[in-house]
């Protein structure tokens, strides 16, 4: 009420405004003007002005002016015309304790029609709704109205749709256990994780039809690093964080969650580990050279990674292709993550490679190893040259020389061989990887036998 009082004040306000702006004030200043034209008769103006006829006359016209700008106004307003309010909500009362309702639209369009003046106080009425009643009605299918409070009886409406099918079902609940997800984790500071979550609630219930709780799969946590107000080492707790039920397809399922959203203390950690910088070159140098150092500006490096991934890295590789190189070279090399490495401590190295005459050096009777033999399995040579093979190995004189068989590995790889005589490739590899190691003898023969 006190709305619609305070709007008819400012509406007839604005009309005065209007009158003294738009009617008054010109004629104040018409009147002046001539006033001031008359000069010294300005007397005799005032005089005429205050006799009875031209009061009246003068009246008289005004009032036919203001008559036909109010009439022209009241046409304008009296005029039918047509309003649409879009995506209206609908209020649906119902037992909501008891009952879940499917089928009802949640936004209707309501089309008004009346003079352009009731248009106007309809929409400035706070009380106008669309109210779809279910109370009363028990579980199953029905055809219901959706009805528009008018606030202005002189007003017609038609509201679209005006029906809708809706069905009922008695509202049940169950216990499910709640787990989390990690939303927008690339907004973490690279070299920080988020080690552990702690929710305040380990379980929830839904609520809702029947058919729709046995959609639901799981029931997740939605941890948001966007609200985390900062990224500081140790424990912060968040508030309100939302839940969503999922089925078994990552859909979103709707039913009640109760409590719908939770707290949540989230650990931030920052593991990280110094490992070296291992090069590693690859190719082979021009016919009659051998590698005599390989040096970078950076041996070691911090990687900030996930504890698992850090328990596994023993070195970082950078690989320098050395390929046909003739003499010293200095190389300008991107230093790659490995794999679950989220950050380093150095990006960028600076390789220098020099060169020297190749030299050559055997090492004789070095042991065969056997890798990847399959369980329940043991290997026997067929022959002596079946156990231990000589290594070639071709490098600077100054680095072979420091070498001996305890720095050279000798090995068959028996992945996908079974039972059986086989005749295997042998493989060489070494602890100094500026020397090439070669076998001597390429293959050897042996035999799988079962434990």
């Amino acid at each position: 009420m006190k709305k619609t009082i305070n709007f008819f004040k400012k509406f007839f306000n604005a009309i005065w405004h209007f009158i003294d702006r738009r009617i008054i004030f010109p004629i104040t200043k018409l009147v002046l003007k001539i006033s001031n034209f008359f000069g010294n008769s300005s007397k005799k103006f005032e005089n005429w002005l205050s006799k009875t006829n031209t009061l009246l006359f003068v009246s008289l016209f005004l009032a036919i002016i203001i008559f036909i700008v109010v009439d022209q106004k009241i046409l304008i307003f009296s005029e039918n015309s047509a309003e649409v309010l879009k995506e209206q909500p609908i209020n649906v009362i119902y037992n909501e304790e008891a009952y879940v309702i499917e089928g009802l639209p949640e936004t209707v369009d309501v089309t008004l029609i009346g003079s352009k003046a009731d248009l106007y106080f309809a929409k400035q009425s706070p009380s106008q709704e669309i109210n779809v009643d279910l109370s009363g009605l028990k579980p199953g299918t029905h055809k219901v109205s959706i009805k528009y409070t008018q606030a202005l009886p002189s007003i017609d409406y038609k509201v679209n749709p005006s029906t809708a099918t809706v069905i009922i079902y008695p509202k049940v609940s169950e216990s499910k256990t709640l787990t989390y997800d990690l939303l927008n984790q690339n907004k973490l500071d690279s070299k920080k994780i988020i080690k552990d979550v702690k929710l305040s609630s380990d379980e929830v219930v839904i609520k809702g039809a029947e058919h729709r709780l046995s959609e639901v799969a799981t029931v997740k946590a939605l941890i948001n690093v966007d609200d985390l107000a900062k990224q500081d080492v140790g424990v912060i707790t968040l508030k309100d964080v939302p839940l969503k039920a999922y089925d078994s397809n990552g859909k979103i399922v709707d039913v009640e969650i109760v409590p719908s959203k939770i707290e949540a203390d989230v650990e931030i950690a920052s593991p990280s580990k110094e490992v070296p910088i291992r090069i590693i070159p690859t190719g082979e140098v021009s016919f009659g050279k051998a590698i005599s150092s390989i040096t970078s500006n950076e041996t070691t490096v911090t990687v900030y990674a996930p504890e698992e991934t850090l328990s596994k890295l023993t070195y970082v590789p950078v690989k320098v292709d050395v390929s046909d190189l003739k003499e010293n070279r200095t190389y300008k090399m991107e230093l790659k993550k490995p794999s679950g490495v989220k950050s380093m401590s150095v990006n960028n190295l600076t390789v220098n490679v020099a060169l020297e005459t190749v030299s050559n050096k055997e090492l004789d009777n070095v042991t065969i190893e056997y890798r990847n033999l399959n369980d329940g399995y043991i290997v026997q040579g067929v022959d002596q040259n079946s156990t231990k093979v000589t290594v070639v190995l071709k490098g600077v004189q100054s680095v072979i020389e420091e070498l001996d068989s305890d720095d050279v590995t000798a090995y068959l790889d028996l992945k996908g061989y079974g039972e059986g005589e086989h005749e295997v490739e042998v493989k060489v590899e070494g602890t100094d990887l500026k020397v090439n190691y070669a076998p001597k003898t390429k293959k050897v023969k042996i035999k799988i036998i079962k434990e």
